[in-house]
């Protein structure tokens, strides 16, 4: 009995230095201790043996196994370490090279004007509502007191999906969503993009962004449109700013004007940026027309309302001094690392 342990002993040993892999060590294992290995049988056939004989070859059997499991676990760490050292090896990094920069960006300049209109009319009251880019001939003209036909839709030619489906001109569209689903008073601002068939040149573009108000009450008048936007002008463009209003006309509003400010370069005393006017126009509003609130569901009789509309591109011209709007949407970050 004691040679076939020595055997067994040497066969182990000479399979275990010829594994390499986790698995094979694993049916090395099976082989030598699981239930049908060759320590289990030794110990099944230990019955036969003499009692005399039982106790010295029990203590044989159990020095190989632990002979066994040593090696087996010494195998097992010597592998986990050639195969750490291999991924040590793959990952390595040599610390002394110079370590890469981390640039860290910032919005948009049409965002951060965008984002500063939004909180200055939030913080006056405002809520902010949205709706769809594609839309609605209806909502987008007819409900606006531009039928088909009119003159005004030359100046707004835009991109068709369908006869009856377009992408929208202007974020009007969506006042006249809310006014149909909502009662007065109403007082809400709709950002977003907007889309013209325009020739891209230094100041336009076929997609650019509005901010457009709508205020619904009662009692609404001309003076609280115009101090509404003396806040906004002032807030955007210096509180030296002053505004003017000159008649207009828009078919959804009666009466319509163009608000000009004050040139914020030379103060209104006249310069290149204002042409020597010493005024820029900066956006359109009005009185919000009858036959738009009584579309709507909205009595004249009882409701009045003002509205505006702010070019988010524009603002953004006068506030950071740029001649070309091309340039916000050219990518260039030497040009949009300034913002």
């Amino acid at each position: 009995m004691k040679e076939k342990l020595e055997s067994i002993r040497k066969e182990f040993e000479e399979r275990l230095a010829g594994i390499s892999e986790q698995s094979k060590l694993e049916e090395l294992k099976v082989a030598y201790l699981g239930k049908r290995g060759e320590i289990t049988s030794i110990l099944k056939g230990m019955g036969q043996l003499s009692p005399e004989e039982r106790p010295a070859v029990g203590q044989l059997v159990n020095k190989l196994r632990s002979a066994i499991e040593t090696g087996l676990e010494e195998k097992t760490q010597q592998i986990k370490d050639a195969a750490l050292k291999i991924k040590l090896s793959k990952e390595a990094v040599d610390v002394t090279m110079p370590g890469k920069t981390v640039t860290t960006g910032s919005l948009h300049p049409i965002n951060q004007i965008s984002d500063e209109m939004k909180d200055l009319f939030i913080g006056m009251g405002y809520e902010i509502a949205d709706g769809p880019e594609v839309e609605f001939d209806y909502y987008n003209f007819e409900a606006l007191n531009i039928p088909d036909g009119h003159p005004a839709r030359d100046t707004q030619d835009t991109f068709y999906i369908t006869d009856k489906m377009l992408l929208r001109t202007q974020t009007s569209s969506v006042q006249i969503r809310v006014m149909e689903n909502k009662k007065p008073p109403i007082k809400i601002i709709c950002p977003g993009k907007v889309y013209r068939a325009d020739n891209v040149d230094a100041t336009h573009s076929p997609i650019f962004h509005q901010i457009e108000g709508l205020v619904v009450d009662k009692g609404v008048t001309m003076g609280d449109l115009k101090g509404t936007l003396e806040i906004y002008a002032k807030h955007m463009f210096g509180p030296d700013t002053k505004i003017r209003l000159r008649p207009h006309h828009f078919p959804f509003t009666e009466p319509s004007a163009e608000v000009d400010v004050s040139c914020w370069t030379c103060g209104g005393k006249g310069c290149r940026m204002c042409k020597g006017e010493g005024w820029i126009e900066v956006l359109g509003c009005g009185m919000v027309h009858p036959d738009v609130l009584r579309r709507c569901g909205i009595d004249p009789e009882v409701y009045s309302g003002f509205a505006f509309g702010i070019g988010v591109e524009r603002t953004a011209m006068a506030r950071f001094g740029v001649k070309d709007m091309r340039q916000f949407f050219e990518g260039d970050v030497r040009f949009l690392s300034q913002f």
